[in-house]
């Protein structure tokens, strides 16, 4: 069984476990399915707040769909979490990327 079936099996189990949501936006991510892949950050982020890392994801789905305006809100929340749980090279990190997309989105 690969890693997306065994994933959708276990959300048919778990359908509120934050981390089989995460897992799933993982593996869509890898199959390039990023509608996917959002529709289960969106769930993972309603059940459980973040620290960061999980904006990263969300940001390069939007980047790869075309749709920078949402790609740099997606950093921008991912900057917040992360100055807020102390993660200030990520912060950082997600503040050159959107200067990038500002650049590619005009």
């Amino acid at each position: 069984m690969n890693r997306l079936n065994y994933f959708r099996e276990l959300l048919q189990k778990a359908p509120n476990n934050p981390m089989v949501h995460y897992s799933l936006a993982q593996e869509y991510y890898k199959v390039k399915d990023y509608e996917n892949a959002i529709r289960h950050i969106e769930e993972y982020l309603r059940l459980q707040e973040d620290e960061g890392a999980v904006y990263r994801l969300l940001a390069k789905c939007y980047e790869e769909l075309g749709e920078f305006g949402k790609a740099i809100e997606a950093l921008e929340k991912g900057i917040e979490q992360a100055l807020k749980y102390n993660h200030p090279s990520m912060a950082e990190e997600y503040r050159q990327w959107m200067e990038e997309l500002k650049s590619m989105s005009f």
